[in-house]
């Protein structure tokens, strides 16, 4: 029995009270409990470890440590206990990222072991939405991604993904992974795009998905494309299919100093209700 404060990395059968740690927060926290919800604890499945912090014998905050480091419900007390974990063990993870308060502490204590980062994105507002606005038209010609269209949506993908975090994914493994993780989202019928003459004009994945709260990422529109209104009507189709087919609300993060999608995304019916931080190696 464990009575005083302490961390593990959990056990399968620790499942429902990891579940039970994530409910508290199911918008913050919909990345890990889709993951969780999917392939329980065990580490080769989830793809990394779950970290749990203990008061009194009860689970109270939990870190998800893969390719991400992400705290989840974590008070300043389990925060420093995940990060005196974190750097005993090394660094392992492509990028720290979560709620911003528990996430900036983190970064603090583990910057003098793993630092310099190659980027700091500190204010990251964590949007929602429970509806499309009625004067916001969705774009009909977005529609979900066949499987059979691998080859035409993975270089919008690969663009949007440089683009945004500066770094190719077809780095390292030659893109394995991250084609994988593509085709995994065209498989589940999350994967959405507008296709003209056989060219992805504007994207948009449904990332994580639980029964509480979907997570909407990989927002794209093609450089010669912007400005005419894509990504609100694209946002909105998204939205749509997400609300009506997934779950209640849908969530997304944004960089704060992308002001022109932050306005695109309140016309869609999306509302700023708190902030994430990513911290880039």
């Amino acid at each position: 029995m464990l009575t005083t404060t302490t961390t593990k990395v959990l056990e399968p059968g620790e499942l429902d009270a990891a579940l039970a740690v994530l409910d508290r927060e199911p918008v913050a926290n919909a990345f890990v409990a889709a993951r969780v919800q999917v392939a329980g604890l065990d580490p080769w499945r989830l793809g990394g470890e779950m970290w749990g912090w203990y008061a009194g014998g009860r689970l109270e905050s939990l870190c998800y440590a893969g390719a991400n480091l992400v705290p989840i419900c974590a008070g300043p007390e389990a925060v420093r206990a995940f990060a005196d974990r974190a750097r005993r063990a090394g660094r392992r993870c492509s990028s720290i990222v979560g709620p911003a308060e528990a996430t900036a502490e983190l970064w603090s204590l583990l910057e003098p072991h793993w630092g310099p980062a190659r980027e700091v994105r500190a204010h990251q507002p964590l949007m929602v939405a429970h509806a499309v606005p009625a004067d916001i038209r969705p774009d009909p010609h977005v529609r979900r991604i066949r499987k059979d269209e691998m080859d035409v949506i993975m270089p919008a993908c690969v663009a949007m993904f440089t683009e945004e975090v500066g770094v190719s994914p077809l780095a390292g493994d030659g893109g394995l992974l991250y084609q994988a993780r593509v085709a995994e989202l065209v498989g589940a019928g999350r994967s959405f795009a507008r296709i003209e003459d056989g060219r992805v004009v504007f994207k948009a994945e449904i990332g994580a998905a639980t029964t509480h709260a979907c997570q909407i990422q990989g927002v794209w529109v093609a450089p010669e494309y912007r400005g005419r209104g894509l990504s609100e009507t694209g946002m909105a189709a998204v939205l749509r299919y997400a609300l009506r087919e997934v779950s209640p609300v849908a969530s997304l993060y944004v960089n704060d100093y992308n002001t022109a999608a932050r306005a695109a995304y309140r016309r869609v019916g999306f509302r700023e209700v708190g902030a994430f931080m990513s911290v880039l190696f």
